[in-house]
């Protein structure tokens, strides 16, 4: 017997369908700019200076793999709970993610690089608080970007300080 009320079942699959989608746009996004921009910049950013506490070139990779797909998992549910101020946050700030990598690694523009990650990492906090209002969960699930864009920005102002 089905206890569910009509419509319940779907309302379910639709919770999943976006996040999931979206998570896989996301992975599908950050490894396009990766790719697009890296080809070389392996090459410039092993002689660089890196700050205390850089990790090896083969953490990143992981990480934004999680990263990417916890940050799609929160945009599709923004998008399914119709919470349009954060997701246009979330948009911009996905905007100035992809832009990171051609610009640091592809132009091998160090400190405006600086910027757009500092841009980014504020839209991101203020995305993370009106999300929090209408959906923690999409706020928890982008607290640890903020905490790795955190990280990334001390690293990219370290790699400029260290090689002015």
């Amino acid at each position: 017997m089905n206890d569910e009320l009509p419509g319940e079942q779907s309302f379910s699959q639709a919770a999943w369908i976006l996040p999931s989608a979206a998570a896989i746009l996301c992975l599908i996004a950050g490894a396009a700019s990766g790719l697009i921009s890296v080809e070389g910049g392996g090459v410039w950013y092993e002689k660089l200076n890196k700050p205390p506490g850089t990790p090896a070139a083969s953490v990143f990779g992981p990480v934004w793999t999680v990263l990417y797909l916890m940050m799609g998992a929160a945009a599709g549910r923004l998008v399914h709970r119709r919470q349009w101020k954060a997701f246009w946050g979330f948009l911009i700030q996905l905007v100035l993610n992809l832009a990171w990598t051609p610009m640091f690694f592809g132009a091998h523009q160090i400190v405006p690089a600086l910027g757009i990650i500092a841009i980014l990492g504020l839209i991101l906090g203020w995305t993370i608080r009106e999300a929090e209002h209408s959906d923690k969960v999409s706020a928890y699930l982008l607290l640890p970007y903020l905490l790795w864009v955190g990280y990334a920005t001390y690293l990219n102002a370290g790699i400029a300080w260290l090689n002015r």
